[in-house]
C-alpha cells in the first residue's frame, strides 16, 4: 500500500493542515492500492507562500543555472523511470508495456526539450530605441489530469522551470502515486526549495483554492471542458493568466484510395491506444460512405489484437481508470446502440473472462451521423465511431462541426491532397499519415479544447511576460 500523508513544500514533507486520507483505487483489481491526503485551501496558502519567496532568487537566475537545474532533474528522472511507471500502471491501469514505452518516456523528453531549448530561446530583443524583454510571469498553479499523469505534469513544469518560474502543483487525485515520485525526484535533484511544490487534493478543496488564489499570477489546467470553465470563473477575479489544454472530439479523414484499409486498420489501433483515454485520441473516423462496409472489414482486422486484460501482463489495453468512468462510457455506448448505430465489434459489458476491474470492451460503431451523441460527446474510452462522407469538401465540414479543437487526423497516399486536408482542419495539432506527436511542436487547441500552447519552446511564452523598456538605447 502506498501512503501520500504529507506535501512537498519548501523543500520538505509537510504535514497537511488537515489529515483527510482518501483511497486510492487500482482499477484492475477495483481494491485500495493506497491512500492520499487531500488537501485544503490553508495547505494552499503555504504552498503559495514558500513559491512566492522562491521566486524572488529563481527568478534571477541565469539561463546557465537553469539548465543546469533541469540536466539534474533529468538525471534522476531516469534513475526513476522502473518506479514511474510501476506507479502509473498501478494507479490509472495503464498497460506495463505503454507506461514504460510511451507514459513514462514522454515525460522526460519535455524534460530534455527544454533543457536542449532554453539556451537558444532570446529572451529580449531591440526594436528601434526601445529593449522588449521576456520576464517570469510569477508563481504558477498547476492541475493536471490522470490519463497521461508525467506528460501533463511535465509538460507545464519543464517550461515553468526554464523560465524562472515557481510553482504549486496539484496533479489528480485518482492518480497520485507518479506525481509523489516526480517531487522525490525535484528534491534529489537540488531544486531549490520552494522552487516545487506539491498539494495533493481534490478540485473543490485544492483546485479551486489554486485558480483563485491572490498569490498565484497563472494557472494552466488540462482536464474537461466543464471543469476548464470553473477554472476560469474561479481565476477571472484576480485577472491572472489562464492556460487550458481541454476536450476533444478529433476527426479522422481516411482518404479514398488503395491504401484506404490500412488506413482504417491503423486508425482503429491508434484510437484505442491508453484505452481510449487520450484527449487528442482520433475518435471521428469519416470514410467514403460508398466504402463503409470495406471500412468495418478493416476494422475488423484489429479486433483480435486489441487484447484487453491485467495491466501488469502483455496487453494492449488495460481497465479505464475508475468506476465512475466506466459507468459513463458504458452509457454512452448503450446510447449509440439506441440511436441506430451499428456495433462492429466490442459493444456494453465488460469483456467476458474480465469480471473484476474497470474493463470496457474496445467497440467500434460504423453507421454513425454527426448528430448523435456518440458523435459529438467525449467519451473517453475505447470507443470510435464512423462516419460516412459523400466529398472531401463534406467530409472537412464534418470534421469542423464539433464544438472541440484539439487534433485532427489526415491519411491518404497522395501526400500533398493529405496536405490541403490537413489544413483545412480548424484544430490545433493535425497528424499527417499516423506521424506521431513532436515534443518540439506546438500542442493545444482550438475553440472549446482550450487556448495557448504547451510543448517545446512555444510553450516558455505562457510562461513569461513581456516588458518594454523605453529608450534603452536613445
Amino acid at each position: 500500500m502506498r501512503e501520500i500523508t504529507k506535501f512537498y513544500i519548501d523543500g520538505s514533507w509537510a504535514e497537511p493542515a488537515e489529515l483527510n486520507l482518501i483511497d486510492v483505487i487500482n482499477p484492475a483489481t477495483e481494491k485500495a492500492a493506497g491512500h492520499v491526503a487531500l488537501g485544503t485551501a490553508a495547505d494552499v496558502d503555504k504552498a503559495v507562500d514558500a513559491a512566492r519567496k522562491a521566486f524572488v532568487t529563481w527568478s534571477q537566475t541565469s539561463v546557465d543555472e537553469r539548465v543546469t537545474i533541469l540536466n539534474a532533474v533529468v538525471a534522476e528522472y531516469q534513475k526513476r523511470m522502473p518506479d514511474l511507471a510501476a506507479a502509473v500502471t498501478e494507479e490509472m491501469g495503464a498497460p506495463s508495456g505503454l507506461a514504460n514505452n510511451v507514459q513514462v518516456p514522454i515525460g522526460l523528453a519535455h524534460l530534455m526539450t527544454a533543457a536542449a531549448q532554453l539556451p537558444t530561446f532570446s529572451f529580449s530583443e531591440d526594436r528601434g530605441t526601445s529593449r522588449i524583454v521576456k520576464e517570469p510571469i510569477g508563481v504558477c498553479g498547476f492541475i493536471t489530469p490522470w490519463n497521461w499523469p508525467l506528460n501533463q505534469v511535465m509538460c507545464k513544469v519543464a517550461p515553468a522551470l526554464a523560465t524562472g518560474c515557481t510553482m504549486v502543483l496539484k496533479p489528480s487525485e485518482v492518480a497520485p502515486f507518479s506525481a509523489a515520485i516526480v517531487a522525490e525526484i525535484f528534491d534529489a535533484a537540488g531544486v531549490p526549495a520552494g522552487v516545487f511544490n506539491l498539494v495533493n487534493g481534490d478540485g473543490p478543496g485544492v483546485g479551486t483554492a489554486l485558480a483563485a488564489h491572490p498569490g498565484i499570477d497563472m494557472v494552466s489546467f488540462t482536464g474537461s471542458t466543464r471543469a476548464g470553465i470553473e477554472v476560469a470563473k474561479n481565476a477571472a477575479p484576480t485577472v491572472k493568466r489562464v492556460a487550458q489544454e481541454l476536450g476533444g472530439k478529433s476527426p479522422n479523414i481516411i482518404l479514398d484510395d488503395e491504401d484506404f484499409a490500412a488506413n482504417v486498420a491503423g486508425g482503429v489501433a491508434a484510437m484505442m491506444m491508453n484505452s481510449g483515454q487520450s484527449c487528442n485520441a482520433p475518435t471521428r473516423m469519416l470514410v467514403p460512405s460508398s466504402r463503409m462496409a470495406e471500412a468495418e472489414e478493416a476494422a475488423k482486422s484489429v479486433e483480435a489484437t486489441l487484447t484487453v486484460g491485467d495491466p501488469s501482463g502483455d496487453v494492449r489495453l488495460g481497465p479505464v481508470v475508475s468506476e465512475p468512468q466506466f459507468t459513463k462510457i458504458q452509457g454512452l455506448i448503450d446510447r449509440g446502440v439506441a440511436e441506430g448505430a451499428k456495433v462492429v465489434f466490442g459493444g456494453p459489458g465488460r469483456p467476458d473472462d474480465l469480471p473484476t476491474g474497470y474493463y470496457v470492451r474496445p467497440t467500434v460503431f460504423s453507421e454513425v451521423t454527426n448528430d448523435m451523441e456518440i458523435a459529438r460527446t467525449e467519451i473517453f474510452g475505447p470507443v470510435l465511431v464512423m462516419i460516412g462522407y459523400d466529398s472531401l469538401d463534406n467530409a472537412i465540414e464534418i470534421a469542423n462541426d464539433t464544438e472541440y479543437g484539439l487534433a485532427g487526423y489526415v491519411s491518404g497516399k497522395d501526400v500533398d491532397e493529405v496536405r490541403k486536408v490537413g489544413s483545412r482542419i480548424r484544430a490545433g495539432s493535425i497528424s499527417l499519415n499516423g506521424a506521431q506527436l513532436d515534443p518540439v511542436a506546438p500542442f493545444g487547441g482550438y475553440k472549446q479544447s482550450g487556448n495557448g500552447r504547451e510543448w517545446g519552446d512555444y510553450a516558455f511564452d505562457e510562461f513569461l511576460e513581456v516588458k518594454s523598456l523605453l529608450g534603452y538605447d536613445a
